[in-house]
């Protein structure tokens, strides 16, 4: 994949909030593990958990995992970092470096 190619699907993982948040807890906690909806603890108080437990399954996980940031076993719930993990890591950490100055409603 073109170096290109490679910058728009950072950017196209980084598009939706839940996947931000997804992938910045993945920097400091991989794998994840947990059996309930919300594996990672980033839903907020005002989002639907049956709403996004199937956006989750259906949309961002694969999606996710189709570009190799993440490697997920439905079996038991586990994600961890996944192969192409080394292309979006200097971006999210940059992102964690500087979260104190991102809108308040970024992450």
């Amino acid at each position: 994949m073109s170096s290109s190619a490679m910058v728009d699907e950072i950017f196209e993982a980084l598009s939706n909030p839940y996947r931000r948040q997804l992938l910045l807890s993945l920097l400091e906690h991989n794998p994840q593990e947990d059996d309930d909806r919300d594996p990672l603890n980033v839903i907020s108080a005002d989002t639907e958990p049956e709403v996004l437990e199937t956006e989750l399954v259906h949309s961002h996980l694969p999606k996710l995992e189709e570009m190799g940031f993440i490697s997920r076993d439905e079996r038991t719930d586990e994600i961890s970092k996944g192969p192409n993990w080394s292309d979006i890591a200097p971006v999210l950490r940059l992102i964690d470096d500087h979260r104190d100055e991102l809108p308040d409603d970024w992450l």
